[in-house]
């Protein structure tokens, strides 16, 4: 090979290499999947959310839940999802709190479930472990029922200052379900493992 080729073929492979160089290093955040691979600084805030409300006349009867669906009774025998007994949802647990009376009740809601508290996430490693558990396609599968008896909500601020991308969370139920936003993701059921980061992050931001 002539000097002139064999110079060539040094600067094809050393512009390769920079290509593959650079496409290893920004690799990490194209891993996410829109639009969460766009929220690195975006506002992030969780909601604790009331994921049945009894009728109100039901209510004033303690340790009795009447109507409670199947799928939260399955849910609280089976020991709430591995949920800490601080982050179970009032009303459910015979003998408990129950949730907030008609009197009490202040309305404040997150798309239709009662808000218990909520946070902003501020701290660097829960936010990326946020973005990471809803970004990631292999986090989620199909989900086995349509139920939502949301007991926490995600809601991340938008990068371009439009509408918030908001995730509400079914333990019960064992799946996910977007508001406002097109999931990105085919299944939308939650893993036992995908379970439990949601609950480490509901620990650490509201204790229980």
């Amino acid at each position: 090979m002539s000097r002139s080729l064999r110079s060539l073929s040094l600067r094809g492979l050393t512009a390769a290499t920079f290509v593959g160089l650079l496409a290893f290093s920004t690799g990490c955040s194209a891993t996410l999947s829109p639009p969460f691979d766009q929220m690195k600084n975006s506002q992030i805030t969780v909601y604790r959310l009331q994921n049945y409300e009894p009728p109100p006349a039901a209510a004033a009867t303690p340790g009795a839940v009447p109507g409670l669906p199947p799928q939260l009774q399955q849910w609280i025998t089976a020991g709430a999802s591995l949920l800490p007994p601080g982050l179970i949802p009032p009303g459910l647990i015979p003998g408990a709190a129950g949730a907030p009376t008609a009197t009490q009740d202040q309305t404040q809601r997150f798309h239709g479930f009662r808000i218990l508290g909520y946070t902003a996430l501020n701290d660097k490693t829960q936010r990326e472990e946020a973005l990471a558990i809803f970004g990631t396609k292999s986090n989620f599968t199909t989900a086995a029922t349509s139920c939502m008896y949301a007991e926490f909500g995600f809601s991340f601020g938008s990068a371009t200052g439009g509408p918030p991308a908001d995730v509400m969370v079914s333990l019960s139920c064992n799946q996910v379900k977007a508001e406002g936003f097109q999931w990105p993701h085919a299944g939308t059921g939650l893993p036992s493992d995908t379970s439990k980061r949601i609950i480490a992050i509901a620990q650490k931001v509201f204790g229980g």
